[in-house]
């Protein structure tokens, strides 16, 4: 069975809240923060409830599990207080990843601001040998994140990724994240190239060091350097292309976790797409959501044929208009689910007694018949 997973919330009762929440969508791994992602605020490691959550997780089923260090560390900058701080507090989430018994905890490198990429990729390196050398005494490794390109951060090329390995003395616990939104976004085609740009890793990086992969659609063009994730089948790389990422021989083994957006009109009540998106990645969606379920997806299907809606072409057109018309995208903002969702409600397509979540299932799982 592919491991295929999402992040989860680690809140409240830490582990034992995030594997719940796993569990629920049908998830065989997740990924966690240890706490908020913008800040250092930490509980002591005797609050997170991790012996409650490794017991729910054996029961179901999970066995390996990716912690992912908050955005706040920056190892690429030159301000001798940034720099420490990320160095101190990613030895500390090392710590905290070890105890909670997770071997790889992913990093975005880091962004050199106002010098240049040699610099940052050397200030990396620098970071990352005191990092390692002050945690010695754990088996956790550091998976670099592969990156959009946005601005001045570091990781948009394997070629960089490499470079800070390389510079690395002790990087035998330096592994690596593949993220597909982030290499689409770089530049690097995986909807008809998929096997050069895995060649092309190998080359570059080794896959020996891929030990995990985030699994995203994007909403922009190939090469856009945006890092804007979209839910599966309702970005430019489509369900097709990240089920083959998925199911690529060699990638398999790694743990695959989603970071794809929660939809919804109103902010407050806005869920995740996680639970059809494992379903249609392991061809499950009828033991997970019957037979009445594939008969709606069918009425989607008919209904927009009246229109002559195609699903591909619907959505990236959209997503044109969205990109390159102010005026358009002043006028009517709503990205294509929810345009697609509103046809679908305004023409009472399906049971009017279906919430917004079960309705925005039923559409992602039409996305696959376009794909």
């Amino acid at each position: 069975m592919i491991n295929i997973g999402s992040h989860v919330s680690f809140s409240d009762k830490g582990l034992l809240t995030a594997a719940t929440e796993a569990v629920s969508y049908g998830s065989s791994t997740f990924m966690i923060y240890t706490g908020a992602p913008q800040n250092t605020r930490r509980k002591p490691i005797d609050a997170l409830y991790i012996e409650e959550g490794r017991q729910l997780m054996e029961q179901s089923g999970i066995n390996e599990i990716v912690v992912h260090a908050p955005y706040i560390i920056n190892l690429a900058s030159y301000k001798p207080d940034t720099f420490e701080l990320a160095v101190n507090f990613l030895q500390e989430e090392i710590r905290r990843t070890s105890h909670i018994g997770v071997r790889n905890i992913v990093l975005h490198p880091g962004a050199y601001t106002d010098k240049d990429a040699e610099f940052g990729i050397n200030r990396i390196a620098e970071g990352l040998n005191e990092v390692l050398a002050g945690t010695k005494e754990t088996n956790v490794n550091i998976a670099l994140e592969t990156m959009a390109g946005k601005g001045t951060e570091i990781g948009r090329s394997f070629e960089e990724i490499a470079a800070i390995i390389d510079k690395v003395e002790h990087n035998e616990r330096l592994t690596v994240c593949m993220d597909t939104c982030h290499m689409h976004d770089a530049g690097y085609d995986l909807i008809d190239d998929l096997d050069g740009v895995l060649a092309q890793f190998d080359r570059v990086v080794g896959l020996d060091r891929v030990a995990v992969v985030h699994v995203n659609d994007s909403k922009n063009s190939r090469g856009a350097s945006k890092d804007r994730h979209a839910p599966l089948g309702a970005g430019w790389l489509g369900q097709a292309a990240l089920k083959r990422v998925i199911h690529h021989e060699l990638l398999q083994g790694r743990p695959f976790i989603l970071e794809t957006p929660w939809i919804g009109k109103d902010s407050k009540k806005q869920r995740p797409m996680y639970e059809v998106e494992i379903a249609l990645m392991r061809d499950e969606v009828v033991e997970r959501f019957g037979e009445s379920f594939l008969e709606d997806v069918e009425k989607i299907e008919h209904y927009f044929q009246t229109k002559e809606i195609v699903a591909r072409e619907y959505i990236l057109s959209t997503w044109e208009v969205l990109r390159g018309d102010a005026k358009a995208r002043k006028a009517d903002p709503r990205e294509p689910m929810e345009r697609l969702y509103d046809m679908i409600l305004a023409e009472q397509v399906l049971n009017a007694e279906l919430t917004e979540e079960q309705v925005n299932h039923r559409l992602t799982a039409w996305f696959a018949k376009g794909n």
